[in-house]
């Protein structure tokens, strides 16, 4: 090897090495011949031979045709395999401290590096110039770099090895689902993958997985960061589940009519929490009184904004997401006090149209029972009296179009991290109050259209064949011809109820489009300034994207429950009606889950015939559940 002092003469004073470009490369002018070592992009490669065009030898024996700009020439040679490119050990610190402050070529520096220049050690020069630790530029002016360029790059080779090996790391544990708590901050991408916020994870590619929902969900569950049961639908729909925290102003000191008197009922579901309407008799005279919210949430407030963000309260059965702050149903629910201020509709039916409406602020007395528990009172006079009414409501109601579909409904609920699944029987309590509820809500609409009072209506179109239909498979079919129903400031029939006029009106606490209602008839009955018609427009506007994300969560989130609910229960078994034949495969319900699923078509399937289901499988993510049929 060439010492220090001879160094200049072996850069400058060598007049058999001509120095030529290519590729901006700059390397001895030596002519390309058979068995000359040349770089072909970033491989080494022999020259076959040379014509026209120049034949190479790439590693593998792969030979390809190129131009001469294509090449560089690394050393000519002769060089009869690339497995002979084995230059051994470089004397990097050595020839990293005798370049101090000189420029070389590529030759000198593998003189430097290994003693001689051959094809390998030529090779060699080439793979330690491109590692850039000790040496920098091209192989015409090579520099050795700095102790400070030297320390801070190895400084940052160790601490990228360092970070590779913590990711390598990182991988094991994920793939064991021995998770660390750091590991969970990186999961995290993964997780907004799966709820459907992210497109894209290096975690997933990682894995060789879809970067999609699914795979994602599968992905946190197999890994443990989500835990089996986790319910992501609810984030992934894009519902509100933040909590409320803004302040509830007291109930204004206003003239209310006393209607204590009256003995008065909210009957709801077992575990209801937000009682918002109670119905009492007066003579002939129906009252359905309604938790009066629009005394607190006036139009324009802050309660008014979130409540009209989250559009309605979003029940699902491990929590209850309110649209409003929990203190306005502490203290406007009704009976969760002695007395209760509320809205109240009072109205007459005479077997065809309701008449002698009133709306009025009032102050009620109301108890609170189960339909459950009701059902077994209905012989008694009060509720014998307003159930008669109601059956003489419900029974215009059906001669006018409207379709009883009664198809199976159930409540699921997480207690205490079970799955609880109460089927919701076909009650007559429970039959007295919706139609007590929709004839308040046809009072309301009556009276707002007769009295100018802008509010959203509630209309639906005919389906192009009406029937009446019998059997479940008919109430399925019948209600797949259902058009959408839709809110309009003008009113008009609504096909599915059978009513000529509607407008919904007795859930204010838990619906924004009621509440809606009850501001623009509260202002109308006090006196105030109601809404303009642009403002109700504004209000309504919104409504249908914000209540298909509550739909849609409600409606993901119990089949996730459901899916979970057979998923513990492996030996489930139960009933299921077939109620649609589709070309492949058989829609059936299983009745005791309200569970709408398919299953692979038979010749033995029929219409409204009944299968003794078993569960075979249960894919949560998929959200999908597989059953066999039991003899």
């Amino acid at each position: 090897m060439p010492d220090r002092v001879a160094l200049s003469g072996i850069i400058n004073k060598s007049p058999d090495r001509l120095i030529c470009f290519t590729q901006g490369f700059p390397v001895p002018s030596d002519p390309l011949r058979p068995g000359s070592l040349v770089l072909y992009k970033i491989h080494p490669a022999i020259v076959g031979s040379v014509g026209e065009k120049i034949e190479i030898q790439l590693a593998g024996g792969k030979s390809k045709r190129v131009r001469d700009k294509d090449v560089t020439l690394l050393h000519p040679g002769p060089l009869a395999s690339l497995g002979a490119l084995e230059p051994g050990a470089p004397a990097i610190e050595e020839a990293w401290q005798l370049l101090e402050g000189e420029e070389i070529g590529l030759s000198d520096l593998a003189e430097f590096l290994y003693g001689e220049y051959s094809p390998a050690t030529a090779w060699g020069a080439w793979e330690v110039l491109q590692d850039g630790l000790y040496f920098e530029g091209n192989s015409q002016q090579i520099r050795r770099r700095s102790e400070q360029a030297v320390a801070d790059e190895r400084g940052a080779r160790e601490t990228k090895q360092r970070a590779e090996q913590d990711w390598a790391d990182f991988l094991q544990r994920v793939e064991r689902g021995e998770l660390e708590d750091q590991d969970r901050k990186r999961l995290a991408e993964v997780e907004r993958v799966a709820l459907g916020s992210a497109e894209h994870s290096r975690i997933l590619t990682s894995f060789e997985l879809p970067e999609t929902p699914e795979a994602a969900h599968r992905f946190l569950l197999r890994c443990g960061y989500w835990y089996a049961a986790e319910n992501p639908w609810p984030r992934r729909a894009g519902a509100r589940l933040g909590p409320l925290d803004i302040g509830v102003p007291e109930l204004p000191d206003e003239p209310r009519r006393d209607l204590t008197h009256l003995e008065a009922w909210a009957i709801d579901d077992v575990g209801n929490q937000d009682p918002d309407d109670a119905i009492s008799i007066d003579g002939d005279r129906l009252w359905v009184h309604v938790a009066d919210v629009a005394a607190l949430v006036r139009p324009g407030g802050h309660l008014d904004q979130a409540a009209r963000e989250r559009s309605a309260n979003l029940y699902l059965p491990e929590n209850v997401y309110p649209m409003l702050p929990m203190a306005v149903t502490h203290r406007l629910g009704l009976g969760l006090a002695e007395q209760s201020p509320a809205l109240s509709f009072g109205m007459r039916f005479d077997g065809e149209q309701i008449f002698d409406i009133e709306v009025v602020s009032s102050w009620v007395r109301v108890q609170r029972a189960s339909y459950d528990e009701i059902d077994a009172r209905m012989h008694e006079p009060l509720f014998a009296a307003i159930r008669q009414i109601t059956d003489a409501y419900r029974a215009r109601r059906l001669a006018r179009g409207a379709a009883r579909i009664d198809l199976p409904e159930v409540s699921v609920r997480l207690i205490d991290a079970e799955v609880v699944i109460r089927p919701l029987p076909k009650l007559a309590s429970r039959d007295m109050v919706t139609d007590a509820m929709l004839m308040a809500g046809e009072a309301a609409a009556r009276f707002a259209d007769a009295n100018g009072v802008r509010i959203p209506y509630v209309a639906q179109p005919s389906p192009e064949e009406i029937r009446q239909p019998q059997g479940i498979a008919e109430m399925y079919a019948y209600r797949r011809l259902f058009r959408p129903s839709r809110v309009s400031l003008e009113p008009d029939t609504h096909f599915g109820l059978g009513l000529d006029i509607y407008a919904r009106a007795t859930s204010p606490l838990r619906r924004y489009a009621d509440l809606v209602v009850h501001q623009q008839l509260r202002a109308f009955v006090t006196d105030r300034p109601p809404l303009s018609v642009d403002e109700v427009l504004q209000r309504t506007a919104a409504l249908d994207s914000a209540g298909a994300i509550i739909r849609r969560a409600e409606r993901l989130s119990n089949l996730h429950w459901k899916l979970v609910h057979l998923l513990r229960n492996p030996g489930w078994e139960g009933e299921a009606v077939v109620v649609a034949l589709e070309e492949r495969k058989a829609v059936v319900i299983v009745s005791e889950l309200a569970l709408e699923t398919r299953m692979r078509l038979s010749s033995d399937f029929s219409l409204g015939q009944t299968l003794r289901l078993g569960v075979r499988e249960v894919d949560l993510p998929a959200q999908t559940a597989y059953f066999r049929m039991l003899s």
